[in-house]
């Protein structure tokens, strides 16, 4: 964080300064929500949750070194006061954006794939110059501004993830830190429930490309038609990647190795160049052109883009993490998150990794898929029944229209079941996929069969 003085800080949130606050002091950053990660310099953001209040806490973060704490009431430290903590959060890391001015913002969205994404567009960044990104998925309104805050006048780039739990929710993201180049993913079935149709997800994805400026680039996947129908929605100019041949950033001689890791030629405008991802799953070539398309357009060669996307590992934990114990068993571990599109996308992947070999999944229900719920996770249970398991293993109380879809599915009650009843199936060399929404806690059930943590 650039370093602001309390008088400045509260100046820019409207805050007063109370608890003997020296207006003199300094915030130099980091800005956290958890006490236990202040610092000398840095700022607590006392946010009041459901399970707890961070005013109770501001005291140990000021003990730990924190400057002050911005709260919404009088606390035990000095602080900051203001009428709303996210907005004034929000206005703070704006107002940081806006005296960076030499700083490139790019915005990622999507349904599926943003994290990753993101991440492989970090690295790439990075080559070019330092780069601010979020840890895992911080992409909220709280997670969101803190990213930002990270920034410093050494910073070159910010990558951001920006998600939509509404309409109207990535338009507020971009207010924050305006995006000149702004990457939209696909448009999936993830959150139908809160939207009521793909279109209505649409809508609130192209927000990101309505927030470019007019010498911005939207950075749109060609294959998707919702996606590509956004260039309508932006006066930016349009660059597009996919697989199709109109693509200006797209792949050809698409092959996939015995792990589900693919190799395909990257072909840009300027040329083209191998890659071989480390990445699993027929899925991360989309995430990867993304990448490769933004990179390009922040001026890296092509040669440099096939060269780190083929070097990439996976950064954010529980996604399409592949990993083989002692004895041969193989557990892809993909349980951050859940949806139909995802669902079809592991369950692709664990055919081509398990291939001639026992196979096994772990799921639960989707969530968030509105009146439409029963129906797709009929079609997520007959999807799974389908694809050659030994064993299918649905998680959970509300599993009934999973197994509708899949009768000679195993029901088990909960994490500690699904755990039991895998273990006691599994012998060397077999397979297994974890996967399921988020609140599910079905990772523990690969950390479980690993014999410890499922990194």
């Amino acid at each position: 964080m650039i370093p602001l003085p309390l008088a400045r800080l509260a100046e820019i949130t409207s805050g007063a300064l109370t608890g003997m606050a020296d207006p003199r002091a300094v915030v130099r950053g980091p800005v956290v929500i958890d006490s236990r990660a202040a610092e000398p310099g840095s700022l607590f953001v006392a946010i009041k949750g459901e399970r707890a209040d961070g005013h109770d806490f501001a005291g140990q973060a000021c003990a730990a070194g924190a400057t002050a704490v911005l709260a919404s009431r009088p606390v035990e430290a000095p602080a900051v006061i203001v009428g709303d903590v996210l907005a004034a959060l929000a206005g703070l890391a704006t107002a940081v954006v806006s005296e960076l001015p030499a700083v490139t913002v790019v915005g990622v969205t999507g349904s599926a794939g943003k994290t990753t994404t993101k991440d492989l567009l970090a690295r790439l960044a990075a080559r070019i110059g330092p780069t601010v990104a979020p840890v895992g998925s911080y992409n909220n309104e709280i997670g969101h501004p803190l990213t930002v805050l990270k920034a410093d006048e050494a910073t070159r780039f910010m990558v951001l993830e920006l998600s939509a739990r509404n309409v109207g929710h990535i338009a507020y993201l971009a207010r924050i830190a305006p995006p000149r180049i702004g990457v939209v993913l696909n448009v999936g079935t993830a959150h139908l429930g809160v939207f009521g149709g793909k279109e209505a997800i649409a809508q609130a994805k192209g927000e990101l490309v309505e927030a470019l400026p007019e010498d911005g680039v939207a950075v749109l996947n060609i294959d998707d038609p919702l996606v590509k129908a956004m260039a309508g929605r932006t006066g930016a100019r349009v660059t597009y990647f996919g697989r199709s041949p109109g693509a200006h950033v797209r792949a050809s001689d698409e092959t996939l190795d015995e792990r589900g890791r693919a190799s395909f030629t990257l072909r840009t405008p300027s040329g083209a160049a191998p890659v071989r991802l480390r990445l699993h799953g027929a899925h991360a070539v989309e995430n990867a052109l993304a990448a490769a398309a933004a990179a390009y357009e922040l001026g890296l060669p092509v040669a440099t883009i096939a060269q780190e996307l083929s070097e990439a590992e996976p950064r954010s934990r529980w996604r399409m993490e592949v990993t083989d114990r002692a004895d041969g068993v193989t557990v892809i571990n993909d349980a951050y998150n859940a949806n139909p599109d995802s669902m079809r996308a592991a369950l692709a992947s664990l055919a081509r990794i398990g291939e001639g070999r026992r196979r096994f999944a772990v799921i639960a229900a989707l969530r968030e898929l509105g009146d439409r719920s029963a129906e797709l996770n009929e079609g997520v249970g007959r999807l799974a029944a389908g694809a050659g398991l030994e064993t299918l293993i649905v998680v959970g109380e509300d599993a009934g229209p999973v197994l509708a879809g899949a009768p000679g599915a195993l029901h088990v009650p909960d994490v500690a079941a699904a755990t039991a009843e895998l273990s006691a199936r599994l012998t060397p060399g077999d397979v297994v996929l974890v996967k399921g929404p988020r609140a599910a806690g079905l990772e523990r059930v690969a950390e479980a069969i690993l014999g410890g943590d499922a990194r």
